[in-house]
């Protein structure tokens, strides 16, 4: 059984800094999955932000995050984490972090079996 627990959210004002984590179990019998994050805004469609694949630790972004976040996994604290830095009033929204055996079409939801209970993220202007 995997289970995911996300790290509370947080507000900050347009050009600060939010760390996100998720602390997960389960995998026992494979290190062969995949990390991600998704978020999802009021009224709009879960989009993928980004991935990170526990057995390569290669990373997939999103084009509207590239260079201000940054995903990484504690392999021994099984601890994904997302570093977003520069933060734009659009990045408001709920996080998932979200879990998959399946590696193709990273940013589609659908993919991932495993999914967090979510976070809430505020950017003020």
């Amino acid at each position: 059984q995997v289970q995911l627990v996300e790290s509370e959210g947080g507000s900050v004002q347009a050009g600060g800094s939010l760390r996100l984590s998720c602390i997960y179990s389960g995998f026992t019998y494979t290190t062969r999955y995949w990390m991600g994050w998704f978020r999802q805004a009021p009224g709009k469609e879960r989009e993928g932000v980004g991935r990170i694949g526990r057995h390569d630790g290669r990373t997939n972004y999103a084009d509207f995050v590239k260079g201000r976040f940054t995903i990484s996994l504690d392999v021994a604290k099984k601890t994904l984490y997302l570093q977003m830095n520069s933060l734009k009033p659009e990045d408001t929204g709920m996080y998932y972090c979200a879990a998959s055996t399946y590696g193709d079409s990273w940013y589609n939801p659908a993919n991932y079996a495993y999914w967090g209970q979510g976070t809430q993220v505020t950017v003020s202007s």
